[in-house]
């Protein structure tokens, strides 16, 4: 079977035409938009669908140069290790404390289940985590990082499960958080209980995040140093004989910039245009980690992966509606949280903040859930979720 080859400038041309194929889409089929899958998942996708046809059918194979992936992927984590800001953490009060406690739980909870499900299914603990934090919490940006971690462990084939799962938790949090909130609301009488809340907490962070031409030159350079940097702390860490992310190092880094800012002022870090950044990084990443997925290697797994994926789905839904509720003060406010965390815990923050304005607009608006939950998903959870995936895969 003939083999087409594309460079690393040929394969990024091919993850931005299916980036505009996703935007385009998304546009078109209501479906998408409203579950916010993501434009490069589903451009990426679909190509993955045509080139798993291809290939199986023995006409043609592709075979594309993911040096930029890489490069794509680090960028992106760096920038959300910039959003490390410990101030703000301290002023979110303790509401905010609580949720990111429920969010730790939440993580470990879903490592282990996938492990404890992968023993009864008699399959590789491997295949297991890909199904949890990874792709749950995780979402698809977790998934394309981790993928290449467990295939060089021996999983074949692990981005594509990773990436499968996670497109699964965007879909699945984002049907269950809004119906799981109003059964909460009108089950319980909480409309009584909606108070207007203090909406000064992120007026400073908002201001600096703000966007000027000027400052996105000297954002891309904070950046790359806190990359560079970064590759010497990854280098350090590898000495202890763990396994972790190539992108743990840049993070680590990017968070003592922003931190040491925010506390001596010796430099300005530029938030907003490095969010920015970030996310054309994460685009492009998304893009090139979706056309190279090889959908067939999913076949023998199919039994399995289903049997993990609903036991994730009824965990996200007996934590919501149990713990993250009973724990944030069982108001209407703790309601709109457990709508959100369901779009939290199983796809992204995207999903959280789109459950809960989907329940705000049908009931009464809440300002507190959407303080915390942008907080605890742009500044903590995936340093958080990298930290407990990289224990349980040393630890396996």
């Amino acid at each position: 079977m003939y083999t087409l080859e594309f460079n690393m400038y040929q394969t990024l041309a091919v993850a931005v035409v299916m980036l505009y194929v996703g935007t385009l889409l998304k546009r078109k089929i209501q479906f998408l938009e409203t579950f916010c899958i993501p434009s490069p998942v589903v451009g990426g996708l679909l190509f993955a669908i045509v080139s798993c046809i291809l290939y199986t059918s023995g006409v043609i194979g592709f075979s594309f140069d993911e040096t930029l992936k890489n490069v794509c992927m680090v960028a992106f984590f760096t920038s959300v290790g910039f959003q490390a800001n410990v101030k703000i953490l301290k002023s979110g009060g303790v509401a905010l404390l609580i949720f990111l406690g429920c969010v730790i739980a939440l993580i470990i909870g879903q490592n282990f289940l996938a492990v404890g499900l992968s023993k009864v299914l008699d399959i590789s603990p491997f295949i297991g985590l890909c199904t949890g934090s990874i792709s749950m919490v995780g979402g698809h940006g977790t998934a394309g990082a981790f993928g290449p971690v467990l295939e060089d462990l021996g999983l074949v084939g692990a981005t594509t499960l990773c990436t499968a799962a996670a497109t699964f938790g965007l879909v699945a949090g984002s049907l269950m958080g809004g119906p799981l909130g109003r059964r909460l609301i009108l089950g319980k009488d909480l409309l009584k209980t909606a108070v207007k809340a203090d909406e000064t907490l992120l007026v400073e962070e908002e201001k600096k995040h703000e966007r000027s031409v000027s400052m996105y030159a000297p954002a891309a350079y904070q950046l790359a140093l806190a990359m560079g940097l970064g590759t010497v702390v990854s280098m350090l860490l590898s000495k202890t004989g763990m396994t972790f992310p190539i992108y743990i190092g840049a993070m680590i880094v990017a968070a003592i910039m922003r931190n040491y800012s925010e506390f001596t002022g010796a430099f300005k870090v530029h938030i907003g245009e490095i969010n920015d950044i970030g996310g054309i990084c994460l685009s492009l990443f998304l893009g090139i980690a979706m056309i190279t997925l090889k959908l067939w290697q999913l076949a023998e797994l199919a039994g399995p992966l289903v049997v993990l994926l609903l036991g994730q789905t009824t965990l996200m839904f007996i934590f919501a509606y149990f713990i993250v509720f009973t724990f944030l003060g069982r108001d209407y406010d703790a309601a709109i949280l457990s709508a959100g965390s369901c779009g939290f815990g199983m796809g992204a923050t995207p999903n959280a903040m789109a459950n809960m304005s989907a329940v705000c607009s049908k009931y009464r608006y809440a300002v507190k859930p959407f303080i915390i939950v942008p907080l605890v998903g742009a500044m903590f959870v995936d340093i958080i979720n990298t930290t407990v995936i990289t224990i349980f895969l040393n630890l396996l």
